[in-house]
């Protein structure tokens, strides 16, 4: 009888997160097109923001962030946290498509084949990992506490880091680390507060998760910016698109209780991801999205070029 609840779950869940995967595209490609004309002196700036809240290109990203929250929340509340945000990875192929049509550039054989092989490599991720229902009704308050705090430090550690980084392929990196870390956090609160919705709206607005989630959000959105801001997408995309689902299956398997399959299947599992980050890395190679940030390669002197930037 459980069965079915948890088939209907997946189907459910699974097209949910690919429209998410898209409308999170949508928000990337505009928010890039909207950043780029900024200086670098503004990376990590609350001025940086301040900016992009008089662009209407920028808006229309806030909004298709929101759309894709709304759908994303909702596929958390009929599946698992580990296979909701792996999905999300889809994001990265649907940017580089939309990249095309608004930039008017075309796909070649390494985007496809690369796309293809990212698609490949999640279905095997999931299909190894197969992980089961979690619940976060069961975590205590010092699991939270525990869980939230390690999840906080990285995040800090990675920002730390990057401001002691001069601008750069690795500063790039490391805050695109600490904004996938962060929308991870982000996730497994959204998990939990489907849980609290359950027992109607005002069990929701009365407990901490929502606070928390604004909180998180709104910094790993402010992290995500500055990624963007201070390098090219080859640096901060891989980083960005690798440590959110790290990060969201943690908080599955080791928070919700979310259980994967053991033995030859974990390292089937780690070979599976290994592909996808591949895929993501020669995907972000691509002359599209590598130029969308309107950055120098690290050690290049100097502001953008003329040909630095798609569109222009």
């Amino acid at each position: 009888m459980e069965e079915a609840p948890r088939v209907r779950g997946a189907v459910l869940s699974l097209p949910l997160a690919v429209l998410a995967a898209i409308a999170n595209a949508v928000a990337s490609v505009l928010q890039r097109k909207a950043a780029q004309d900024e200086p670098d002196s503004e990376t990590l700036s609350l001025r940086l923001v301040w900016h992009l809240l008089h662009r209407r290109v920028w808006l229309g990203g806030v909004a298709s962030i929101i759309v894709g929250f709304l759908l994303q929340a909702t596929a958390l509340g009929h599946g698992e946290l580990s296979v909701v945000q792996p999905v999300l990875l889809l994001e990265l192929p649907f940017t580089l498509v939309l990249s095309s049509l608004v930039f008017g550039s075309r796909l070649g054989v390494r985007e496809w084949g690369s796309s293809a092989l990212m698609i490949a490599g999640l279905a095997a991720l999931l299909f190894f990992l197969s992980p089961s229902r979690g619940s976060s009704a069961h975590v205590t308050w010092l699991m939270w506490v525990l869980a939230a705090a390690v999840n906080v430090a990285v995040v800090a550690a990675a920002v730390a880091w990057a401001r002691l980084t001069g601008p750069g392929a690795r500063k790039a990196a490391l805050l695109g680390v600490a904004a996938g870390c962060g929308f991870g956090f982000t996730a497994a609160l959204i998990k939990g507060m489907t849980v609290t919705f359950d027992h109607g709206a005002g069990a929701l607005f009365g407990s901490w998760q929502p606070y928390a989630m604004i909180v998180t959000g709104a910094g790993s959105m402010f992290l995500l910016q500055s990624a963007m801001h201070a390098g090219r997408l080859l640096a901060s995309q891989p980083a960005l698109t690798m440590s959110d689902p790290v990060v969201a299956i943690l908080w599955g398997v080791v928070v919700f209780g979310e259980e994967v399959r053991g033995g030859v299947y974990i390292a089937l599992s780690v070979v599976a991801a290994g592909v996808v980050a591949a895929a993501v890395v020669v995907l972000t190679r691509s002359p599209l999205l590598a130029g969308e940030a309107g950055r120098k390669e690290q050690g290049a002197p100097g502001g953008d070029g003329p040909c630095e930037r798609v569109g222009r």
